[in-house]
């Protein structure tokens, strides 16, 4: 599986330029005026793996397969999207799309550098999108709840619809919802205000290190744990660079990771998603799944027959599939073991699935 992010925000906070930055594109039009971007553009990334790399050297595999990520640029939405405002219908039904959103702020001064606000203001501006997402929210539930359609909505959406309603018409927090509510529950119900999100405060370059006041007050009021600073500008100008100049200037302007590998990061964080591997000959190959994953779950992200067919799988955690240079010698050494159908997938395990194929379910294969 992979993921997708949405990055949201309001016209001309930088949107297009940390997607071109990101999926190192010119996909998207980066311009000095509002809605320059009206259909959403898609970039497909490959999640950087250092694991893969040292992993694909011991197997000696003749090609590694990076999982992806994909980013989706997002029209910019105005104070009124909810009531069509600006270009908000076809914003909300794209946000609807997206695993997780990425809210993109302003945080820089700039002349050059229209603001559709007066002032730089990154409380302002989230808050104007929440409250536009809320609204966005409302109208869909109350359609929902509207008699003739409320006999197709099953017991536990009704309860979700009806709880959310109550929050927003009391001002709360719809937030609190996570609380009282499975997560496959609350990602069925398509409220855009439960979506994960990561707040990306764009600085100018002299803020990449420390931020500034801009950031300060934006991590006072939401917290710094969702919260990157991120300048888009310094991101296209690093695409631009060979490996060793990249170095080189991340190292001369203090920059420890770029934004990509942080966004990526994040995004695994708030989906709780973990990677597994296969490694062999042929090719060494990440796989995306969710937490808690079971070994015929994530045997199911390679093919929907191993998941059917599954009997167990061979497991080896990384770091002894590492330190003990590959299959053979950590069976050898007692380090693989033979895993069924409840055991709970770890992040960095290499797996090897054995499964009987259908319809002879006689004859086991191993993968």
């Amino acid at each position: 599986m992979s993921f997708k992010c949405g990055i949201v925000g309001l016209p001309n906070v930088g949107k297009s330029t940390l997607f071109n930055a990101l999926t190192n594109s010119n996909k998207a039009q980066a311009a000095n005026f509002p809605f320059c971007t009206i259909d959403p553009n898609v970039g497909v990334v490959a999640v950087p793996d250092q694991r893969l790399e040292n992993l694909a050297k011991i197997s000696q595999s003749k090609k590694i397969i990076n999982t992806s990520i994909s980013f989706v640029d997002i029209a910019g939405l105005v104070k009124g999207a909810s009531k069509g405002e600006g270009l908000g219908n076809k914003f909300l039904s794209h946000i609807r799309e997206v695993d997780a959103i990425i809210h993109m702020i302003r945080c820089f001064d700039s002349d050059d550098i229209q603001n559709v606000n007066k002032s730089v203001d990154p409380v302002r501006d989230l808050e104007i999108i929440e409250t536009e997402m809320m609204l966005a929210d409302l109208e869909s539930i109350q359609k929902r709840l509207d008699k003739n359609n409320k006999k197709n909505i099953d017991e536990d959406q009704l309860k979700i619809l009806q709880t959310a309603l109550d929050c927003i018409n009391k001002g709360e927090n719809i937030e609190v919802l996570k609380d009282q509510f499975k997560k496959k529950e609350l990602n069925q119900s398509g409220l855009l205000s439960l979506k994960p999100a990561i707040f990306v405060c764009n600085v100018d370059e002299q803020s990449i290190q420390n931020g500034n006041n801009y950031t300060k007050v934006f991590i006072e009021k939401f917290g710094s744990n969702n919260t990157l600073i991120v300048s888009a500008d310094i991101e296209n100008q690093i695409n631009s660079l060979d490996l060793i100049e990249k170095k080189n200037y991340m190292e001369m302007i203090g920059l420890a990771e770029t934004g990509l590998n942080m966004l990526i990061k994040k995004g695994y964080e708030i989906l709780e998603l973990d990677t597994y591997f296969t490694s062999g000959p042929e090719e060494t190959r990440a796989w995306t799944i969710q937490k808690n994953c079971t070994a015929p779950k994530a045997a199911g992200e390679i093919h929907s027959d191993f998941e059917k067919g599954f009997i167990r799988a061979e497991t080896i955690s990384y770091d002894d599939f590492v330190a003990n240079e590959g299959w053979i010698n950590s069976k050898t050494n007692g380090k693989m073991r033979l895993e069924g159908k409840d055991y709970v997938v770890k992040d960095g395990d290499i797996l090897n699935f054995r499964f009987n194929t259908w319809p002879d379910f006689f004859h086991t294969k191993i993968y």
